[in-house]
């Protein structure tokens, strides 16, 4: 108000001069002060919340801090969390702080130079609050544009890391272009294009902002903003050049990122890359670099003219020599005769994509695939019929529901395969955790105390041999229940001999299912298991897992991060209690080791009287030269660490797997402490590692491909793959098999192993080519070999077996009779089951009955090159397969060790009389239910006529 009276008084200024002439317009004095007004006090108000909201984030981001720090500290990795904090740190002060420079000086030299003298007449105290409060803007918004580039640079920590620490990949690996290590392209070429984008970023809100303090200083004086201006167009044209500079960078960087380039007949640098883009490339950076130079000249020249030009002639030329050129190269000089322009740098492809997914490990054998296997064979091959996998893991998932929760509050996430040694013999199984789920519990018993402190742990494993089943159609067990001592023993269902293997400790508190955090150890006891009297076992947890929450400031911090005052107040928690979460395991795995790949299927594992965890995981990159992308993604990966997890602690250890990975080299060097030696995992867990699915499946998709070792070949796609099809479920529709476990005996090797298989036809047939195995024992863990069937002559695939099932008369009119209204016919995997020189396919059927899900192992279909068979059993099938007496025999006891059954008897004499005439009243049978099945259509039909 005394502005607007001095004004007034002195006639000094009067808006009206500036809007039309008036000299004694009151009404825009007082509307322009208003405006100021009002801009002040809006500017206040922005700067309050503004603090408030800076505040609030700083204590959000300590509290994540400390709980962190707690946790990591907790699982003994406190030393990581604080390395990567550290180094998020820096970064983030060094980019804000950098950003700040340089934003900072341009913006105070743009307002120092913009001063000059007003075109209007304004009083100088309001000259004065128009200045203070462009600097307070340009203050606040140079902080502002700081932080968020610092933040930029935190983010990206880990390619500091690498950088700083990188294992090289070596000789023998290094690319032709630029005879460089891969090592160039994985960890120093992404820091350094980083931090040239990071630059041209800054230097670019660097130009808009000065550009911005200039109009605006201008436009206050009453001018009009013209780039010309002397100051503007030096301070300006200095920027620009330093943008100019650093994208000549660019293009020198993008030389380098040709390697990875999509654009020819493969990926990796192509004809056209190397001939054309590349040398463009190097003609921009020069170009960019002339451009710069350019706009600095145009600081000793007036006008305007030589800065637009020296930017339209980079922007002119980059189109022509980076788009049109190639373009003209690829249309004129490849594409009429590509092979011969593309040849060379299809080799490089093959090779590179075959050590980046490890299939230059893979060996290549012959496999003479027989058409039949006798009786001969099946005994000499006993531990593989044996382990013959009918259970398939997603049936065998809802018997388990059905069948072991036990109680309510129990789930089985899913059933996993692995291999034991139950009563002196290697048995293929499917075990599944019973973990607890207390959003299971009733809506009116999910109170915080049942669903916090009580349900707080699952409670053992159902495990099961992948081959049994009762009359009834029901998984035999290994392991089951949950025994009213609180000990899961595993052995042979009905076995009198003691347990080989004990699990003393079964209680689950970290899981596949245990997505909500507990609060263990406290004034409520935990429900644990239930006695042989009926009654209810509680415990308290006495682990270690878990934060202790042993200060009021601990209670406080985590209240406030799961937004839960229970925490603060309840009276059930003493300093002794301990607070789990992130107890998933694959979140815990990834909170600890961001960088790596997780396998989809972590599995339980019954050692040292306990239960652990073992998720496989992967390093990985996009940025390996040459090698083919797996669905425009990753194009290197390793199967380099095993983690274990403590079902009971939640203790994480880190196991190297493959030495041989550089890029789990340089995180060893990143973090000493975090990793430890294969050799370090105890022998007793070791023994369930295995070969893991989904990088055998990632594998097994680019061999399709890339086992063509020869240009022409790969070019025209000559012996191109395809996974195998079959038939799986209730309907009829192909699928593709997945990759299955089988206890087996490869060809040349004594004795049967743990093997994972997936077998291939060629692409658009249906008949085998050959199988691709990963061995997961001992020393041949991680070996590859590929078995090529003869291509002389007809091996059928697995959609042709299931055709021959769908066409077989007996069959077909046994799933007619059984799969009616009321119930379903489930078709299990059809396996591919090498033995000897020949092969054997199985297929499980299940009965479901409709609106339960609870489906009952019924039959087992048998087939070789030239019969097919379906029984009851295995053995039934096994005898209707060979003609001969045939059984899977047990392991002896210890008591008859000498006095072994034989697993096979010969036909010989009167014996084989007897079957034979067995034989034929068993085709009479089934010929008159032939027969009566016709009468009953025909009868029905002619109901239904009248």
């Amino acid at each position: 108000m005394r502005f607007r009276a001095q004004i007034r008084q002195e006639g000094c200024f009067m808006a009206g001069d500036y809007q039309n002439g008036s000299n004694n317009d009151d009404a825009s004095i007082d509307e322009l002060y208003r405006f100021f007004d009002q801009i002040g006090t809006l500017a206040k108000w922005i700067a309050v919340a503004v603090g408030a909201v800076a505040i609030f984030s700083l204590l959000v981001f300590g509290r994540g801090v400390y709980t962190d720090w707690l946790w990591f500290d907790n699982l003994g990795y406190r030393g990581i969390f604080v390395k990567v904090l550290i180094t998020r740190i820096s970064l983030f002060i060094a980019g804000a702080a950098a950003t700040a420079v340089v934003l900072g000086a341009s913006v105070y030299a743009a307002i120092r130079f913009s001063r000059g003298d007003a075109a209007l007449t304004l009083p100088d105290e309001l000259l004065g609050f128009m200045s203070r409060a462009l600097v307070r803007i340009s203050i606040g918004a140079v902080a502002i544009i700081s932080l968020l580039f610092g933040g930029i640079m935190a983010a990206r920590w880990e390619i500091f890391l690498r950088f700083s620490n990188a294992a090289p990949f070596g000789e023998d690996y290094v690319e032709p272009v630029f005879g460089r290590d891969p090592g160039f392209y994985v960890f120093t070429l992404p820091m350094v294009s980083f931090l040239q984008g990071w630059i041209l970023g800054m230097l670019i809100a660097t130009l808009v902002a000065t550009a911005a303090i200039y109009f605006l200083r201008v436009s206050m004086q009453g001018e009009r903003f013209d780039l010309a201006r002397p100051n503007v167009k030096i301070h300006l044209s200095i920027i620009a050049a330093l943008i100019m500079f650093t994208i000549a960078g660019g293009h020198w960087l993008a030389r380098w990122d040709l390697l990875l380039s999509a654009e020819g007949a493969v990926f990796g640098a192509a004809y056209t890359d190397v001939n054309a883009r590349m040398p463009a490339l190097l003609i921009m950076t020069i170009i960019a670099a002339a451009s710069g130079l350019l706009m600095l000249a145009n600081t000793y020249i007036s006008g305007k003219r030589l800065l637009i030009g020296a930017f339209a002639l980079w922007f002119g030329l980059n189109i022509v020599l980076t788009n049109v050129w190639p373009g003209f190269i690829q249309q004129f000089t490849v594409n009429p005769n590509e092979f011969v322009r593309e040849k060379q740098f299809i080799e490089r492809n093959i090779e590179f994509t075959n050590h980046a997914f490890a299939l230059d490990r893979i060996t290549e054998e012959f496999y003479p695939a027989e058409t039949e296997v006798d009786a001969a064979v099946i005994e000499r091959n006993h531990q593989t019929i044996n382990n013959i996998r009918l259970w398939d893991y997603r049936p065998l998932s809802n018997v388990y529901r059905q069948i072991q929760l036990i109680r309510p509050y129990y789930e089985f996430h899913d059933a996993d395969v692995d291999r034991y040694e139950i009563d002196g013999e290697v048995r293929q199984v499917l075990l599944s955790a019973r973990e607890v789920a207390s959003e299971k519990l009733q809506p009116e018993s999910q109170t915080w105390t049942n669903t916090r402190l009580v349900y707080t742990h699952g409670m053992g494993i159902a495990m099961s041999p992948v081959t049994e089943f009762t009359p009834e159609g029901r998984p035999e067990f290994f392991a089951k229940d949950i025994p009213a001592d609180g000990v899961i023993p595993i052995q042979a269902e009905g076995s009198q001999a003691e347990p080989e293997i004990l699990v003393t400790n079964p209680r689950i508190y970290y899981g596949e299912n245990t997505q909500q955090y507990v609060i263990v150890n406290t004034e409520t006891d935990e429900l644990d298991y239930q006695t042989e009297g009926g009654d209810l076992f509680r415990t308290n947890y006495s682990g270690k897992g878990g934060v202790q929450l042993s200060s009021i400031f601990r209670r406080i911090a985590y209240a406030w991060q799961f937004a839960d005052i229970n925490i603060l107040i309840s009276g059930q928690i003493t300093g002794d209690s301990r607070l789990q979460y992130r107890r998933d395991i694959q979140e815990r795995v990834r909170q600890i080791a961001p960088f790596l790949i997780l396998d989809q299927d972590p599995y339980i594992a019954a050692a040292e009287g306990q239960l652990f965890w073992i998720q496989d995981a992967y390093t990985y990159t996009d940025r390996y030269p040459y090698s083919d992308p797996l669905g425009g993604d990753l194009n290197y990966m390793r199967n380099s660490v095993k983690v274990s997890i403590d079902a009971f602690n939640g203790d994480l250890r880190f196991y190297v797997w493959d030495e041989s990975d550089p890029i789990i080299l340089t995180y060893e060097r990143i973090f000493p402490d975090l990793f430890a030696p294969q050799s370090a995992m105890p022998e007793s867990l070791r023994s369930h590692t295995r070969y893991p699915q989904d990088f055998f499946r990632i594998q097994a998709e680019k061999y399709i491909r890339y086992h063509m070792k020869k240009p022409e070949n790969f070019y025209n796609n000559e012996d191109l793959w395809a996974v195998a099809e079959e038939k799986f479920g209730q309907g009829d529709t192909l699928q593709q098999v997945e990759p299955y476990y089988v206890i087996m005996k490869l060809p040349g090797e004594t004795e049967e192993e743990f093997v994972l298989l997936l077998p291939y036809t060629p692409n658009e047939r249906q008949n085998l080519i050959g199988w691709l195995a990963a061995r997961s024992d001992g020393d041949n863990y991680g070996s590859l070999i590929a078995f090529n069937f003869p291509k002389d002559r007809q091996v059928d695939g697995p959609a042709q077996v299931e055709a021959r099932i769908d066409n077989d008369q007996n069959i077909s009119a046994w799933f007619t009779l059984r799969c009616t209204e009321g119930s379903s016919c489930i078709r299990g995997n059809l396996l591919v089951i090498p033995v000897d020189q020949g092969i054997i396919y199985a297929e499980p059927v299940y009965i479901q009955a409709e609106g339960v899900s609870f489906p009952e192992l019924k039959r087992v279909i048998l087939a070789t090159g030239d019969k097919v068979v379906m029984e009851d059993s295995l053995n039934e099938a096994l005898n209707s397969l060979t003609g001969v007496t045939t059984f899977v025999s047990e392991p002896a006891d210890a008591a008859d060790t000498d006095a072994a059954a034989p697993s096979i008897t010969a036909p010989a004499g009167t014996i084989e009389a007897t079957i034979e005439t067995l034989q034929n009243a068993i085709d009479g049978v089934k010929r008159n239910l032939s027969e009566l099945e016709a009468a009953l259509d025909a009868l029905t039909e002619s109901l239904t006529n009248q």
